[in-house]
């Protein structure tokens, strides 16, 4: 297959000589992957790739590649598995200490030793510099590592944590070496050096990543077979033109993110050569609240805006067959899902709404502002959030507008709290009930909201965590969500699938995207599997 050159604005100056160092795009027969997510270094967001700061699943998504982990989640999903780890365990029945023996021989790609003292240090680092981000929160729970001899790591947490070894397969675990990533300082830019399967040259355009060339890393020793020796990552401005070039023969495959349009049209009209694989998903979409801003303090006008919403016109309007809708913070796949918000609010109603102000002592029409990101989660934000302002307005119980921002500059405004109502997505980064109630409720959370219920933190959330067996642990997420369902600290709208679309010489197309939306690039391989 003869593929076209690709030319990205005001970045055709610093092609030819990264792909001159890569051998040629033509004789390199690189798997060339599009996708919508975007890379920006920003003053507020200097260092996107460091693993102690992303924490969004497109700078995972470069990470994974290139980052090795202990453990990380096989293909097609399951409990983790060792990676760079030989093999990994507690250590005692209390799940309070977990020891992971190194495997022989692993170096990171310059030809360093990997050692145990590499993985303490990595840990130890997203601690110490414990980034705005939210990405430390995930590893809050150790309270010291243990090392025993080179190739042997014990971690001592602070509490029982089942869900720890999944924690160990994310890159905020990723294992760094010290002479590249300083101890107390974040690693500014697009530059990233790990042991993982790949290698990695980026070609920037000004502040913004436009590609990310990932080359078969010799080095390498760990669980993952890439099934490709080059593989690149592009990046879109948006669906459309990442759709274009994929019919232009430009790229391989679209993963992060089709439009539901396009999804439409190449489902019911498919074009030669091009064919839609549908993934499974565990995508949320919500509302989050700035609890002490004045527009939202008072809870019942966040209880009115769940009586209000009306997710299934909200879905079929905007989404179509792509999403449903969600009535609780953890999607309807993964144990312990419920309905509470249904539970508790029932069918859109206006007439219930205005009861919960007039009670609460509340004026109306509340003025809110909906705030959202234009360039992060598709072509449908601004739609869907035109629909949200629609039926807030039309309740006559609020005087709703929208404000749409790009993601480097909503991102940093909501953690410092600018905003009253945002909207964000969710996607995993373990497919387990926990990862969808402490992210939003735990102690440094990534919404870095000032909404605290301490009962759900102090008790409920550790208390599931002590559960091995995650079904039992069922009871205490349906407590969660009655709490959450009366407080409102945050507003469940829906839950997506993913769909890809790739040449039909591409294999692996159906691995290479899991549920938790990662991007397994070394499944991608062209001819027969």
């Amino acid at each position: 297959m003869n593929r076209k050159t690709l030319v990205l604005p005001a970045a055709a100056v610093l092609l030819t000589p990264l792909l001159a160092a890569c051998g040629g795009a033509e004789d390199s027969r690189a798997i060339v992957v599009g996708t919508t997510d975007q890379f920006i270094a920003t003053e507020d967001a200097p260092a996107p790739l460091d693993p102690a700061f992303a924490y969004d699943t497109g700078t995972w998504n470069i990470l994974r590649q290139t980052v090795q982990t202990l453990l990380h989640v096989p293909r097609g999903g399951g409990e983790p598995v060792p990676e760079a780890a030989q093999n990994c365990g507690f250590s005692d029945k209390a799940s309070e200490s977990y020891r992971c023996k190194l495997r022989s021989g692993l170096t990171f790609a310059d030809g360093t030793p990997v050692t145990a003292e590499d993985v303490k240090y990595s840990i130890e680092r997203v601690l110490r510099i414990k980034s705005d981000n939210g990405t430390a929160a995930l590893l809050a729970n150790v309270d010291t590592v243990e090392t025993k001899g080179a190739d042997e790591v014990v971690f001592h947490l602070k509490a029982p944590d089942a869900t720890f070894p999944y924690k160990l397969s994310t890159p905020v675990a990723g294992i760094l070496s010290k002479d590249k990533y300083a101890a107390g300082k974040l690693r500014d830019g697009f530059d990233v050096d790990g042991s993982g399967p790949y290698t990695m040259k980026v070609e920037r355009d000004g502040d913004k990543a436009a590609r990310f060339v990932f080359t078969k890393n010799p080095k390498y020793k760990g669980d993952i077979v890439p099934r490709n020796d080059k593989v690149e990552l592009r990046a879109f401005a948006d669906a459309g033109a990442m759709g274009q070039a994929l019919e232009g023969d430009d790229i391989d495959m679209m993963a992060r993110s089709l439009s539901q349009k396009q999804i439409r049209d190449l489902t019911e009209t498919p074009k030669e050569s091009i064919r839609v694989t549908e993934v499974p998903g565990l995508e949320i979409r919500y509302l989050g609240f700035n609890t002490k801003a004045p527009s939202v303090k008072e809870k019942a006008v966040r209880q009115a805006m769940a009586a209000v919403v009306d997710r299934g016109a909200l879905v079929n309007g905007v989404y179509g067959p792509t999403a449903e809708p969600l009535y609780s913070l953890i999607p309807s796949s993964i144990t312990g899902h419920a309905t509470p918000f249904y539970d508790a609010y029932g069918d859109p109603d206006t007439g219930r709404a205005a009861k919960i102000l007039k009670d609460a002592g509340v004026k109306t029409p509340v003025k809110v502002t909906l705030n959202y990101t234009t360039d992060h989660y598709g072509a449908e934000t601004a739609q869907e959030f035109e629909a949200l302002k629609k039926q807030l307005v039309a309740s006559g119980l609020f005087d709703a507008t929208t404000r749409g921002a790009e993601w480097s500059t909503f991102r940093p405004a909501q953690k410092r709290g600018d905003y009253a109502v945002y909207g964000l997505g969710w996607f995993p980064d373990y497919p387990d009930p926990d990862n969808y109630i402490a992210p939003f409720l735990d102690s440094d959370n990534f919404l870095n909201t000032p909404y605290v219920n301490k009962v759900v933190r102090d008790q409920l959330i550790p208390r599931s965590r002590r559960q091995a067996d995650r079904t039992a642990a069922s009871p205490v997420y349906e407590q969660i969500q009655k709490i959450v369902a009366e407080d409102v600290p945050v507003l469940p709208l829906w839950q997506g699938k993913q769909y890809v679309a790739a040449r039909d010489d591409l294999t692996g197309v159906e691995y290479a995207l899991n549920t938790s939306s990662d991007l397994l690039l070394w499944e991608l391989g062209r001819g027969t599997a």
